[in-house]
């Protein structure tokens, strides 16, 4: 609708409004927290912890309504149908931009449950982002490193017991758990350093999402393998979304099995990891081709679409 804009003008209003609906529906996630924290009472504070979702669906929504606002995007989706509100997911994605969370919230938000999040801690002190993720449960990880596991090896397992720990309290609320196995978002640095065999995409890390599994694994009715690309993006996504430069969002959404992991074998076994490791590798093969599919298919288009616009009129 307000397209017509300059860019630099579209970039400050969908900042402004961002930014406001972000403080409003988090405030309001913090104070159910807040209530729920000082509630013992477990009928109660589940009834919280649904309005708290419906708060952060209410928060996609409005996501959704501000691109309507400032941007003309054709959406691509497939792989929706057989999706349950009242299911448990995993998910893992490739991550390109900081406007991956807000896409994949607004895109699923009536399918499965609101999207939850695995949170570096320090995320915890961002102004009401931090507090909002907080209210609704999302675990905070302190990540023990290679390195920390080296100087002091009583820390090894502690991460799992953290993720367990984290994940009791979504065994009784339908949940979706998202997990950006590249650890990262993409860029062409990291793809270079990395030596990455994929051309879309970082290598996938298997620990996190092993943990994961093997906190929850018998809980999670699927694996969802989801697939996102910006096809008109020229690097800076989150930018240009925000001054209305995006035209097309793909989604593309697989339902797969949920891998099993045997905790016993998995963290001792070199060989079990490699293969867990082996089975990713696989999924992200499948998926970078997906990718230059999903590409090729847009260029193309868009090359017959600019020459019959740059053609003459046939009189």
């Amino acid at each position: 609708m307000l397209n017509f804009l300059p860019g630099p003008v579209l970039f400050a209003l969908s900042m402004m409004l961002l930014i406001i609906n972000t403080v409003w529906w988090s405030s309001l996630i913090f104070i159910g927290g807040l209530i729920k924290l000082l509630v013992p009472i477990t009928a109660f504070r589940n009834m919280l912890t649904h309005i708290m979702n419906r708060f952060m669906w209410g928060w996609a929504c409005c996501n959704g309504g501000i691109l309507y606002l400032i941007a003309k995007i054709e959406w691509d989706i497939e792989g929706l149908e057989g999706l349950r509100k009242d299911g448990w997911y995993l998910l893992i994605s490739n991550h390109l931009s900081g406007f991956d969370i807000a896409a994949l919230t607004y895109v699923l938000r009536n399918n499965i449950p609101m999207l939850k999040f695995f949170l570096k801690k320090e995320l915890l002190y961002v102004p009401f982002l931090g507090l909002g993720c907080w209210a609704l449960d999302m675990p905070f990880m302190n990540r023990t490193s290679a390195k920390q596991l080296r100087k002091n090896p009583k820390l090894k397992g502690k991460d799992l017991h953290t993720t367990r720990r984290a994940c009791e309290k979504f065994k009784t609320i339908p949940t979706a758990i998202i997990n950006y196995v590249e650890g990262s978002r993409f860029t062409k640095e990291k793809h270079a350093r990395q030596h990455s065999p994929y051309r879309y995409l970082l290598r996938p890390k298997a620990g996190g999402i092993a943990l994961t599994i093997s906190a929850m694994g018998e809980q999670f009715t699927n694996l969802l393998n989801v697939t996102l690309v910006y096809p008109d993006s020229k690097g800076d996504t989150l930018s240009e979304v925000m001054q209305g430069k995006i035209k097309q969002i793909v989604v593309r959404i697989e339902t797969l099995p949920v891998p099993e992991v045997d905790d016993a074998r998995y963290f001792n076994d070199a060989d079990c990891r490699a293969q867990f490791q082996r089975w990713l590798n696989g999924v992200w093969l499948q998926k970078d081709e997906q990718i230059h599919q999903i590409l090729q298919r847009y260029h193309s288009h868009q090359l017959v679409t600019d020459k019959l616009t740059s053609s003459p009129t046939q009189q």
